[in-house]
């Protein structure tokens, strides 16, 4: 149940061991954090596998007695001898809100820049119980990462420890295999932009992962969503098989640092051929995002 991060990985590993697998996901699409069309190309390769999906069909029910026996859903019943659930995560506030600590509209503990409660001078948090910053929407956000945990841990032992340090924020980025599919995301989706009140243009560019003519090359899509006017990279996501999904750092550098698509082609890229085309996927996006901005003024 869940088709987001862990509900794919464990979906994955079950098929692996020879079982029988079915998803069952309330939203009409995977991963919600993706656009549609980028989700769509993950339900084929999960399907591709053998996976089962029942997209759009919300779980009513778990049926059994000493044991699970099936699942019900607003369609169907599914017998089932394992149900693993993967529902997403919230902050484990509670104690902080009986302790009458600041929390924020996610759940999560409110903090300032060095990981101190906004409410108690003498108290900091970090990690998945805290909500953050988001650098492209300016909203809070809780994103429970351990790369986020650690990098606000540090901040905060600094600071406990009289020093100074700050946690800057996040951007969303996201890294995650299903069998030999390669999903990554940065920044903001359409519906976070549309959310945000902000007007974008998309594109997205089929592309190989090196040389076409290298043996082993594999297809990958690249989406960028730009903001209109400015140009400015509001996010990106890529789908892809070997060797793809690691080009979302390339983006998320650019996001971290405000660029605008047009900042991003003449980026000074390697090639071989490898490991990427002549035209790094990430410029040819970038090249088509900045046709699209400068068509929309």
């Amino acid at each position: 149940m869940g088709g987001g991060y862990i509900g794919l990985e464990m979906a994955e590993a079950l098929i692996r061991r020879g079982l029988g697998v079915t998803l069952v996901e309330a939203a009409d699409q995977l991963m919600s954090t993706m656009d549609s069309d980028m989700a769509e190309k993950i339900a084929d390769a999960v399907r591709g596998v053998g996976i089962s999906l029942r997209l759009g069909d919300a779980v009513r029910g778990i049926d059994g007695d000493d044991r699970v026996r099936s699942v019900v859903t607003e369609n169907a019943e599914i017998p089932a001898d394992l149900v693993v659930l993967g529902l997403g995560v919230r902050p484990n506030s509670e104690l902080a809100v009986k302790a009458g600590v600041t929390c924020g509209p996610t759940g999560g503990i409110v903090t300032d820049a060095g990981m101190r409660t906004v409410s108690h001078d003498g108290v900091w948090a970090a990690g998945d119980c805290v909500e953050t910053y988001h650098r492209i929407s300016h909203r809070p956000v809780h994103v429970a990462l351990g790369t986020h945990a650690n990098k606000q841990g540090r901040v905060a032992g600094i600071n406990i420890g009289g020093g100074y340090a700050t946690f800057p924020g996040v951007l969303g980025t996201a890294i995650t295999k299903v069998c030999d599919l390669e999903i990554a995301r940065t920044g903001l989706s359409s519906k976070e932009v549309d959310a945000a009140g902000r007007s974008a243009v998309t594109v997205s560019v089929d592309s190989t992962t090196r040389a076409g003519y290298f043996p082993g090359t594999q297809w990958m899509t690249t989406k960028l969503i730009a903001e209109r006017g400015s140009g400015r990279l509001l996010g990106a996501q890529i789908v892809g098989r070997e060797l793809a999904a690691k080009r979302i750092d390339v983006l998320a550098t650019a996001l971290w640092h405000g660029a605008t698509v047009e900042d991003m082609l003449g980026m000074d890229l390697a090639y071989a051929p490898p490991f990427a085309p002549v035209w790094d996927p990430v410029l040819i996006a970038a090249r088509k995002a900045a046709d699209a901005v400068a068509a929309a003024r």
